[in-house]
């Protein structure tokens, strides 16, 4: 992924770069970009599969600019990330949540005691942002979803295309040891155990996640905080079925959907990942919705 240009917003905002240290060793860098004022409200953000936290910092500059603290979470394997999927080191949506997220989110609570928080993410890490929440329900003031939507094959065109990739994924990655994300040019170098828990939620349409007896479909039922989820107009990897389906899992929560396009990104095309590189008309989105509801 090539670069991403600074905000077109001016910003006095500082960056720093925090350690984190999960509960069960696995060392990343949390990055932290906070306004020039004390921030009444700041944005844990999730990015997409395989994508390092660093690529959002257009969107935290945009944010902070807003006056909106921001804290980048990295997922495990990808980026500053001390652990590299392969045979011998392995993990799932299991770790990723009660391990990674707890102590990230706990770090970044620490910097910003006062402010009230949001849980954001872009494609699966809009995915977990939710399964997190339900499970952490009073932490959270609402969830903010970017490119996001569940990957039940059935609401994508080719359909049966997309079946045959989720069921191919999981033996592939449990051959090798890891799925090669970076050769086959999808997501990064990912861990079978993450790859098993995606692919099965994309052929059954339902969430679950090994080593854990955790009823995800039952928290999520039971999550009742407001959601704001922005698609993308031309975002063929998460369609309005794919975000629906996600968003019907969750019917106590407030939810606004808005769509977004080109004209709101500099003319850039409304797909799944350009919009990283001007994020000013998404930032500009999200900070109203977060405002009218502090």
């Amino acid at each position: 992924m090539s670069a991403f240009p600074e905000s077109s917003l001016a910003s006095s905002a500082a960056t720093l770069v925090v350690p984190v240290t999960a509960a069960d060793g696995a060392r990343s860098e949390l990055i932290c970009v906070e306004p020039a004022a004390y921030p009444n409200q700041m944005v844990y953000w999730l990015p997409a599969m395989g994508v390092p936290a660093k690529h959002y910092l257009p969107l935290a500059e945009a944010l902070a600019a807003r006056g909106i603290a921001v804290a980048l979470h990295e997922w495990r394997g990808i980026g500053s990330s001390d652990r590299r999927a392969s045979r011998a080191s392995d993990w799932g949506y299991h770790e990723l949540l009660e391990a990674d997220l707890a102590a990230g989110v706990r770090e970044a609570r620490t910097r910003w005691p006062q402010a009230k928080c949001w849980l954001g993410g872009h494609s699966l890490g809009g995915q977990l942002a939710c399964l997190y929440a339900s499970l952490q329900r009073d932490e959270f003031a609402g969830i903010a979803l970017v490119a996001s939507g569940a990957p039940y094959w059935r609401n994508f065109a080719y359909a049966p295309l997309i079946f045959a990739a989720l069921a191919l994924a999981t033996p592939l990655a449990k051959s090798l040891g890891y799925l090669p994300g970076r050769r086959i040019g999808f997501g990064g170098n990912e861990a079978r155990g993450v790859i098993a828990d995606w692919s099965r939620s994309g052929r059954t349409g339902r969430y679950a996640a090994s080593g854990t007896p955790v009823d995800f479909e039952r928290q999520l039922a039971g999550l009742h905080v407001p959601i704001v989820a922005l698609r993308l107009r031309d975002d063929w990897l998460a369609p309005a079925r794919s975000l629906a389906w996600l968003l019907d899992k969750m019917p106590r929560t407030s939810q606004h959907v808005g769509i977004v396009a080109p004209d709101q990104l500099a003319g850039q095309t409304a797909d799944h990942f350009t919009w990283m590189k001007v994020p000013d008309g998404i930032a500009a989105q999200l900070a109203e919705w977060m405002d009218a509801r502090t």
